[in-house]
Parts: structure tokens; C-alpha cells; sequence
């Protein structure tokens, strides 16, 4: 017999024995853990649907921002949209503009410092590399969703959406990387502390 079939068969005879008024008995008390255990993985539920609405708002922040730069004009070495963006730069400012975080500067750093994921797991936010310049992870992008990715692409073009299915990107596909949600949090507790570090720098001494 099972646990939970046993515990119920007892606790019902349990209660049909028991007089009126009658204190709980310890047959009684798996019930009451049952009861505190529902309610906490309930709790817990709450918590993670907290933390995926928070992601998701996040998530929707970073492509928001991304699209909010289309057409401005590829420069090597660029960070910003005064100076134009390579594609590295390019999300590079995205994240830290958006999330706080100061990702690496090369692409291929940015693959090695995030975590690898399949590509049928791609979520907006997420990066994808490819192999343009005839090495592994000579290039980066943001991925937007139905496919397509946003970048800065080379010399004399401008940031752009493309499709990942076409041709070109396909042979040249490297992989998909994401951002892991505690490097996240602890660039964002880090920005909290320096903030609050030229707070307390910027506050005049008494005398």
C-alpha cells in the first residue's frame, strides 16, 4: 500500500471512531503537514511567477531599448549611439544601459562569460554568434524573437534587424548564449553599493 493510501485509510478510520470534540490524533497530523506543505509550494509558486514577470519585463525592456537604435551607423571599436556601435559595443551598451550589466568587450568574451544554450531555446535578450571574419565567435547579436536578431553588422551599414534563416547567417551560426539571471542580480547589487559608495562620498563631512 502506499504512503498517502495508507495515511488516508487510517486517518478516515481514525474519524469514524473519533467521538465529537475529539483533540487530533497523531494519525491526524500528516493531514496538517499535507496542508503546510500545499501552502508553501503555493507560496512558492507565487514567488516564481513574481520572478518570471520580473524577466519578462526585463526581457522586454533590453529589445525595446535594442530597437531603439536601428540605423545607427557601424564604427569599429564604437560604444554608443554618438560614436556609432561595432557589433560587440553594440550589445555590450544594451545590457548595460538596460540591466546594468557591464558585459565583456569581444564578442568571443561575450560567448565565453554567458551560458551556453540551445538553439531551439532561444528567448528574446538572448545573444547569438557567428562566424563572420573566419573565426568562432567573430560576431554577436541580440535576438529579438520569430527568428530574427538584432546587430550592428560591418563597415558602412547600420544596426538592423536580420533573419537567421537566410543563408548567409545559417552557415555562419555559432551558437546561442544567455545571460544568467544571478550574474544579472549581481552586477545589479554591485551598481547598488557604488551608487550608494558616491552617495556617501558626495555627502559633506560635518565639522
Amino acid at each position: 500500500m502506499s504512503r498517502w493510501l495508507y495515511i488516508l485509510v487510517l486517518a478516515l478510520s481514525t474519524t469514524a471512531h473519533a467521538a465529537p470534540g475529539s483533540a487530533p490524533t497523531e494519525a491526524q497530523e500528516p493531514f496538517q503537514w499535507d496542508k503546510n506543505l500545499r501552502s508553501q509550494l503555493a507560496e512558492l509558486g507565487h514567488n516564481v511567477a513574481d520572478q518570471a514577470h520580473v524577466v519578462a519585463d526585463r526581457t522586454t525592456d533590453l529589445v525595446t531599448t535594442a530597437m531603439g537604435f536601428l540605423g545607427v551607423p557601424y564604427r569599429r571599436g564604437g560604444n554608443s549611439a554618438e560614436t556609432g556601435f561595432d557589433c560587440s559595443g553594440f550589445v555590450r551598451n544594451i545590457y548595460q544601459q538596460t540591466l546594468g550589466l557591464l558585459l565583456p568587450r569581444q564578442a568571443s568574451e561575450q560567448a565565453a562569460s554567458t551560458e551556453k544554450i540551445d538553439k531551439k531555446d532561444l528567448q528574446p535578450g538572448d545573444l547569438v554568434f557567428f562566424n563572420t571574419m573566419r573565426r568562432a565567435f567573430s560576431h554577436v547579436g541580440i535576438y529579438v524573437g520569430d527568428g530574427k536578431f538584432i546587430h550592428s553588422p560591418r563597415s558602412g551599414g547600420k544596426v538592423r534587424v536580420e533573419d537567421m534563416q537566410e543563408s548567409y547567417w545559417q552557415k555562419r551560426f555559432n551558437g546561442a548564449r544567455r545571460v544568467a539571471p544571478e550574474a544579472q542580480a549581481g552586477n545589479a547589487q554591485a551598481a547598488a553599493l557604488q551608487a550608494a559608495a558616491a552617495e556617501i562620498q558626495a555627502t559633506p563631512t560635518p565639522r
